[in-house]
């Protein structure tokens, strides 16, 4: 999400209250003049004004993270195949999460902080390169902690 002055904001609010004016038609010339395709017939003129309002805010504040367009992609790939879709939220976490691992018959405290993590009283950028540390070879650190769950194709032991 970009950083928008306040009047970019009001300009966007009134652009957007505006659309409450137009008709079924004006709508659809917005739609295509932002999607740049046609708009589907069977769409209500609600439905127009309100995916044209997301576009219009989508075009000023910047879209949706990657990661949330993938699980998007894969949620309408399983639909489309009728495979029951299980998401998984990913962890979350903040400074002063303390995070416990046992390796190798090791019990391994990492400490999260504002700009990395504390790991045996020393400051890392990342997860990673703790995991690489403890381990001896190239992991995820989310995926090594249990912040994240294996990928399923991964098929290589979780790394």
């Amino acid at each position: 999400m970009r950083k928008v002055s306040d009047q970019e904001r009001e300009k966007l609010s009134a652009e957007i209250a505006g659309l409450e004016s137009l008709d079924l038609q004006q709508l659809r010339i917005r739609w295509k003049l932002l999607y740049q395709i046609e708009a589907p017939p069977h769409l209500s003129r609600d439905c127009l004004r309100r995916a044209v309002a997301y576009r219009m805010q989508e075009n000023v504040f910047g879209g949706l993270k990657p990661a949330t367009r993938r699980l998007l992609e894969r949620v309408a790939g399983d639909a489309r195949s009728r495979k029951p879709t299980k998401v998984v939220p990913l962890r979350k976490v903040g400074p002063n999460t303390i995070l416990i691992r046992e390796w190798g018959g090791t019990r391994h405290e990492v400490t999260m902080v504002e700009n990395g993590v504390m790991f045996r009283g020393k400051c890392y950028s990342s997860l990673c390169h703790v995991a690489r540390l403890i381990t001896g070879s190239q992991w995820s650190g989310p995926l090594f902690f249990g912040l994240r769950p294996p990928a399923k194709e991964a098929g290589n032991g979780g790394r």
